[in-house]
């Protein structure tokens, strides 16, 4: 009697699993601009489907590092699981995004090559975006980040805007600021770390700007820049010249300018005195002159708390027989 009850509980789950969809055992978010879902596991597989960054997917099985997944559309295939955020790891990014649209732009920069936008500032971070040549990504935040490896020097990383709703970071040596080349030569081997336009002249019948600037000599160092520099643009030479210049400064972003309707620009800098104290000093730029009018003691903000992540989805209350089914086969828990 108990073996008959066990073959027709048998047959009932055959029955009923005919035709019912995977069982969802974990859901992810796609990592890389683009991802392909192999019909089964090997490099050489058809692509079933592609999907993009951010796309959420259903897991329904893992092999060792490898993980079928399921697509909004249906589509079914592996993907390497590397290549999957968590959850909570998609809440943190989108975390990051939405501080740096808070975030007042140091500048608009670019690439000579490709560059890989990562999670976070480390070289093993995953990377979720390639910067294109021709691409601008608004520069944000700097931070000097040690190697893992003694005797390697610090790498210099950038946190970049992408869009409104993105934002990651890289390594800050690859980019290059996007000022017109007019002015971008008087760098003389120097890094432009942030530009702003004070405000436009014509001169007969084109438009030039005249510009605010930070350089640093080196760079891998814990500030942002050691000098600030106005250029004006002369409408007797028709060149660009030197308005103002400071050196041998410890300055921070923030950087901000400020173009009040009626009055001069005016522009702000963190600085660093020569006793470590530091302050916010405001300059306006009007005509030819550049004049200090105001000094303010200035505390770095706090790095920001981490976002709490939103709680993973309680899982989907599925069938008895399909969890019975599950139990007995160990369906979607093989390594």
């Amino acid at each position: 009697m108990a073996l008959l009850a066990w073959l027709l509980l048998a047959l009932a789950l055959a029955g009923c699993s005919r035709g019912q969809p995977e069982a969802v055992i974990g859901e992810g978010f796609v990592v890389p601009e683009t991802l392909n879902l192999r019909a089964e596991l090997g490099p050489q597989q058809p692509a079933v489907a592609t999907v993009r960054h951010g796309e959420k997917v259903e897991i329904l099985a893992r092999r060792r590092r490898f993980v079928k997944v399921r697509t909004s559309a249906g589509a079914a295939g592996w993907v390497d699981g590397s290549l999957l955020f968590s959850p909570e790891q998609i809440e943190q990014l989108r975390a990051v995004a939405r501080r740096a649209a808070r975030l007042p732009s140091q500048g608009e920069a670019t690439v000579f090559d490709a560059l890989n936008v990562h999670t976070d500032p480390d070289r093993g971070a995953p990377s979720f975006h390639q910067i294109r040549p021709g691409q601008q990504v608004s520069i944000l935040e700097h931070r000097l980040v040690p190697r893992a490896s003694p005797g390697l020097a610090p790498d210099d990383w950038l946190l970049v805007r992408l869009s409104p709703e993105a934002a990651g970071w890289v390594l800050g040596n690859m980019l290059f600021m996007a000022i017109p080349d007019e002015v971008a030569q008087y760098a003389e081997g120097h890094r432009i770390t942030s530009y702003f336009s004070l405000g436009e002249v014509r001169d007969e019948d084109r438009v030039q700007h005249n510009w605010l600037w930070t350089t640093i000599t080196k760079g891998r160092e814990p500030y942002q820049f050691d000098s600030f520099r106005v250029f004006m643009w002369s409408l007797r030479r028709h060149r660009y010249e030197t308005a103002y210049i400071e050196r041998n400064l410890r300055g921070y972003y923030p950087v901000t300018v400020e173009t009040p309707p009626g009055a001069p620009p005016r522009f702000s800098l963190p600085v660093e005195d020569k006793d470590g104290t530091r302050y916010l000093r405001t300059y306006t730029f009007q005509g030819y002159r550049v004049r200090m009018v105001a000094k303010v003691p200035w505390v770095a903000p706090p790095e920001p708390a981490a976002e709490t992540a939103a709680p993973p989805a309680p899982p989907r209350d599925r069938p008895w027989f399909i969890r019975l089914r599950d139990r007995l086969t160990g369906a979607g828990g093989g390594n």
